[in-house]
């Protein structure tokens, strides 16, 4: 039921514009040559994984040294996700740190039968952290929940992503296989 409801959601579109308070989790110089954008759902396996394999060498490779910025956009693929996703997005000063904390930890907090459960492992997980957010707060934010939205009808509609993870390069969607040498070769030929 909350997956039919959450989908009605997103494909009517019943979304406000998004807060000038809610910023992109975003890794790397901003005036980088390249932008590469992630479309993820914090549920998705793949998603963690190119967190684990690809992000790190993406990161010593390139956006450490200013050639790359990564934006990491919200394409949630259930409840737990979208949910997850608004916790990310609730600090941003902490963002990636806790992008990052949600990927490493998934099988801790993505386990479950229902939504109160997956939220509860969520919850425990932030807390267990020591992440300075107001769980509840972050949920039931509508400003937060509008942005999470607003970017999977983005993805949808700018770049027609229906999987997670989707990288665009320089707005055009990568279309290889997704590992980091197929990654690195195109950057390289772009730097």
């Amino acid at each position: 039921m909350n997956k039919i409801i959450f989908i009605t959601i997103l494909f009517f579109g019943l979304v406000a514009e998004s807060s000038a308070q809610t910023k992109r989790i975003v890794s790397g110089n901003e005036n980088s040559k390249i932008t590469i954008i992630a479309y993820e759902s914090l549920t998705c396996s793949h998603c963690a994984n190119f967190h684990k394999e690809i992000y790190p060498k993406l990161k010593e490779d390139f956006i450490d040294k200013g050639l790359v910025k990564i934006e990491f956009r919200n394409f949630p693929l259930d409840v737990a996700a979208f949910n997850a996703a608004k916790i990310a997005q609730c600090n941003s000063n902490l963002g990636l740190e806790i992008l990052e904390t949600l990927y490493t930890n998934q099988n801790f907090w993505v386990k479950g039968t229902t939504i109160e459960e997956l939220n509860n492992n969520l919850k425990t997980l932030i807390k267990k952290k020591g992440f300075d957010i107001d769980f509840d707060k972050c949920i039931a934010d509508k400003e937060i929940e509008d942005f999470v939205l607003n970017d999977r009808i983005e993805g949808v509609k700018n770049f027609k992503v229906n999987s997670t993870p989707t990288i665009i390069i320089n707005n055009k969607k990568f279309e290889k296989t997704l590992n980091y040498k197929n990654l690195k070769k195109l950057i390289e030929k772009m730097i």
